[in-house]
């Protein structure tokens, strides 16, 4: 799961990424509006962390951004701005959550767990695709009751194409998921071959119902077998 960060205060900002990196996420950051803007015009989040007062903007005009893109990335309110003016006005404009400071680590993952979970995988923190299970909160994949082991990447890759099942998911849109806004600094996509080919022998070797499918030149596509 990929997560934008919007923080302006850069001790709050690096607590922030550094705990959600522990979660397992792959987290990006942005301490200015205009960087903000930037980020969320070029790329796709599952779920933004947003505070509304930025030294040169206004959060909630990200949000408008959002909603004229079209976007379908979650958003939660990170702000020290606690009136319910905000409140309203930023769930009004299509924020999920609203989470005023200060709080705790451990509920700031519980909240975006939950609108991970809402927006994905219809509230459930269990996915499955015929014989095989993805469990969202442990990080863990089984087929047929058998533990699948992946490394990080793998799991990534697993759990973006099964969130887009049937989906032709291109080489650059999963790059960018799974490797963050650092693929802009890559010449080719090798890296990307080489974690599918392990991930595909290791579904098939444990005969998963599923199967990941290329399509010379464009990208990925996860089917049922």
């Amino acid at each position: 799961m990929k997560i934008l960060v919007i923080e302006d205060e850069p001790a709050m900002l690096e607590n922030m990424v550094s705990s959600l990196k522990q979660e397992q996420y792959m987290v990006e950051s942005a301490s200015t509006f205009d960087l903000a803007l930037e980020k969320v015009s070029l790329y796709d989040y599952d779920c933004i962390l947003l505070d509304i007062t930025l030294p040169d903007g206004n959060g909630l005009e990200l949000l408008e951004e959002l909603k004229k893109q079209q976007k379908t990335d979650g958003v939660i309110i990170v702000s020290a701005k606690d009136s319910l003016d905000d409140k309203i006005a930023g769930l009004e404009m299509g924020a999920d959550d609203y989470l005023p400071k200060p709080f705790h680590m451990a509920e700031l993952h519980a909240r975006v767990k939950s609108v991970l979970r809402r927006r994905k995988f219809e509230g459930n923190n269990l996915l499955q695709l015929q014989n095989l299970q993805i469990d969202l909160d442990k990080h863990e994949v089984q087929v047929a009751g058998q533990e699948l082991t992946l490394n990080r990447k793998e799991y990534d890759i697993l759990l973006y194409l099964a969130t887009n099942k049937d989906r032709l998911v291109s080489k650059t849109a999963l790059a960018e998921h799974v490797w963050g806004d650092y693929i802009d600094q890559a010449d080719n996509y090798e890296f990307i071959y080489s974690q599918i080919k392990n991930l595909r022998k290791k579904l098939k070797d444990h005969c998963a119902e599923i199967e990941i499918q290329a399509i010379y030149g464009i990208g990925y596509k996860l089917v049922i077998v």
